[in-house]
């Protein structure tokens, strides 16, 4: 009877420690998964800011190009940085397409604040260039947002024992969004076109 009792009991136990293994394991994952739903989420509101802007270059492209025909070296950038853009096909690939973006729009508005005056007094680049800032300001927003909530994500799943859980269910960290290297240099801007010609 003795033993009949200790089996019993046994089972009990390893019944308990199952159930709450398998609970803590259930609301780990969950957890997770909210978590990194929240983190695409945010992903998806930098693409969708960085998307505005790059529907809105074009329009500010061809308002100031019939007076700029010597800026083509600016306007080529700007194309060349909105076709890796939009042939990006990862968040990193987006990430750094991304910079190059800036790089070049940021080149486009100095270029006419500075060397076009009359053309920046003209109401449609006014209003396409304020549309273009604002945007630049929003990415800036959601990328913090995205890295805030990639913050949050990965330090769930590097700490004890929600780790041991990722781990097991291939639930690795995010990464950051990070500035592209060159961006801590300031850009030079040469709208040099004779070539020492």
């Amino acid at each position: 009877m003795k033993k009949n009792n200790s089996t019993f009991i046994g089972v009990i136990i390893a019944a308990v420690v199952v159930i709450i293994v398998g609970a803590t394991g259930i609301g780990t994952y969950n957890s997770l998964a909210k978590e990194n739903q929240t983190v695409e989420a945010k992903w998806s509101q930098v693409e969708n800011v960085m998307q505005r802007r790059y529907d809105l270059i074009p329009n500010l492209v061809n308002a100031v190009k019939g007076s700029m025909k010597q800026e083509q070296k600016v306007f080529t950038a700007v194309a060349d940085a909105r076709k890796a853009y939009g042939n990006a096909d990862s968040t990193k690939a987006k990430a750094n397409a991304n910079a190059k973006l800036d790089s070049s729009v940021g080149t486009l508005i100095n270029v006419i604040r500075e060397d076009y005056p009359d053309l920046k007094s003209n109401q449609q680049v006014q209003t396409l260039m304020t549309q273009l800032e604002g945007s630049e300001n929003r990415i800036s927003v959601e990328r913090k947002r995205y890295n805030e909530a990639v913050e949050d994500y990965n330090k769930d799943v590097v700490s004890f024992p929600k780790n041991i859980f990722a781990n097991a269910m291939g639930m690795g960290q995010k990464d950051y969004f990070k500035a592209d290297a060159n961006a801590s240099k300031a850009p030079t801007v040469d709208l040099d076109t004779d070539d020492g010609k």
